[in-house]
């Protein structure tokens, strides 16, 4: 007799694969077993759908009702949900679309997927309460090197070499039906943030984004200032701490040396 984790294997199989071969453990209980998997089936891959549409509504829009479906089961089949969360579901769906053939055109969408899904990602977010500048006031100058600021939850960074920005806001309900994009407007550095009960994005100077999006990373002030220095000479690193503390965006500071965690602030 099969074991539990075997026939569960099997299932997902019947149900990703049309690999019926579990059939014979279904009891049909008046419908045959191959109809009882196909209403699964069916109803799975419908809900599954229907979520991808709600975390990607644009990039549904842009490539059809129809043609969404059809890429979104070929996504299911090669992504199935890993965890019982659907909020959590369709994170890789943008680098699926940047590898999916029937998309090699749309050379834009991939990135509309990635702002989207900070978006969604951003709304889910747990909350946290920002730090104020004051907390580096009485931090050595020596210290500054090693220092990381961690971000809030909701905060992420999206570059793309195409104006996502605006094909975003000309495919909303609202928007007005003959606006149009040229795809040679300019590059979008977007920082996506949750303010409140709203997620919202907003652009950023080269400087700005290279900064931020370092720190984002995880790496140390020094690191995030030299990033922002090789795309912007002209970067003011004070202005910048700044104008991240005021925005709310830090949560935490701690200053690490030698890899070892030697002071932090919360």
């Amino acid at each position: 007799m099969p074991s539990l984790a075997d026939l569960q294997v099997a299932f997902t199989q019947a149900l990703l694969q049309d690999d019926e071969a579990i059939a014979s453990a279904i009891c049909g209980d008046g419908l045959t077993p191959q109809a009882r998997l196909a209403i699964y089936r069916h109803h799975m891959y419908t809900t599954l759908t229907d979520v991808l549409k709600t975390t990607y509504p644009v990039v549904c829009r842009l490539v059809d009702e129809r043609f969404f479906a059809y890429a979104a089961d070929c996504y299911i089949r090669q992504h199935p949900p890993a965890g019982p969360c659907l909020f959590e579901y369709g994170a890789s769906f943008a680098h699926f679309l940047a590898n999916f053939p029937p998309c090699r055109e749309l050379v834009y969408l991939p990135d509309v997927a990635r702002l989207e899904w900070a978006l969604h990602a951003a709304w889910f977010a747990a909350d946290a309460e920002p730090l104020d500048l004051e907390c580096l006031r009485n931090l050595p100058p020596a210290e500054l090197t090693d220092l990381r600021l961690g971000l809030i939850p909701s905060v992420s960074y999206v570059h793309s070499p195409w104006p996502i920005d605006h094909i975003w806001c000309v495919n909303q309900p609202d928007a007005e039906a003959s606006a149009t994009v040229s795809l040679d407007a300019h590059p979008a550095d977007l920082e996506v943030y949750r303010s409140d009960d709203q997620v919202l994005f907003r652009g950023l100077e080269t400087g700005t984004f290279a900064f931020r999006f370092a720190l984002s990373e995880c790496q140390t002030l020094e690191q995030a200032y030299e990033a922002a220095g090789a795309v912007d000479p002209a970067f003011d690193l004070t202005t910048a701490l700044q104008a991240l503390f005021a925005a709310g965006l830090v949560v935490d500071v701690h200053v690490t040396s030698s890899g070892k965690e030697i002071k932090k602030w919360r």
